[in-house]
């Protein structure tokens, strides 16, 4: 049973990274200004953060470019999965943003606690 539930939190590892390019798309999709601007922090951001996340962070550190380790990861995830709280947090959706970043730090605790990371 519990190796069931290390699996939910592995997949919901997953599902919160890709959160995290949708709530910085939304963002910038939905930035009120020039259709082109909205385009490029739409389309951009994502790259960055896709950038970001595969030279630091891919297969936790496993297939990153540069793998973090220890607090230096730490505050990667905490960037990482922050920003897309705070993207969906600046597109006006702050109950969203909340309870993103509630799931983040549970996610973050039990892959300590159960040595996932």
């Amino acid at each position: 049973m519990l190796g069931i539930v290390k699996g939910a939190n592995a997949a919901l590892m997953f599902f919160l990274e890709l959160g995290v390019l949708a709530s910085v798309g939304y963002w910038g999709f939905t930035l009120s200004a020039a259709w082109w601007i909205r385009g490029l922090a739409g389309v951009g951001g994502v790259a960055l953060f896709i950038t970001a996340w595969a030279l630091f962070g891919a297969g936790g550190g496993a297939n990153a470019v540069f793998p973090l380790t220890g607090l230096a990861r730490a505050a990667l995830e905490i960037l990482w999965f922050g920003g897309g709280a705070a993207a969906l947090y600046a597109a006006g959706l702050a109950t969203s943003a909340y309870i993103f970043f509630v799931l983040f730090v549970i996610n973050a605790v039990l892959r300590i606690v159960w040595k996932q990371v």
